[in-house]
């Protein structure tokens, strides 16, 4: 099979096709955020979404959603009866 022509043109101008390459995919994310909607879920249970919040969340929120969903899906908390 032969080589396509964009492979070779990428592997004989490497630096502009990583130039292209990034800006590219900086501008595919740029559309995606636009939108408007940014959802994360863990195991399948929504836990954030932009849409109701109106903002992204930080890192630091982020992983303590991530922590309070792993403790409550752990089996010595849900044996707990409380």
């Amino acid at each position: 099979m032969p080589t396509p022509p964009f492979y070779s043109w990428m592997m004989q101008n490497k630096m502009y096709a990583c130039l292209m390459s990034f800006f590219l995919g900086n501008t595919i994310e740029g559309q995606l955020l636009s939108t408007g909607a940014f959802e994360i879920s863990f195991n399948g249970v929504p836990v954030w979404s932009k849409l109701e919040s109106g903002r992204i969340p930080s890192p630091p929120e982020l992983f303590q959603i991530i922590d309070n969903h792993v403790l409550l899906k752990s089996p010595e908390v849900s044996g707990l009866n409380m």
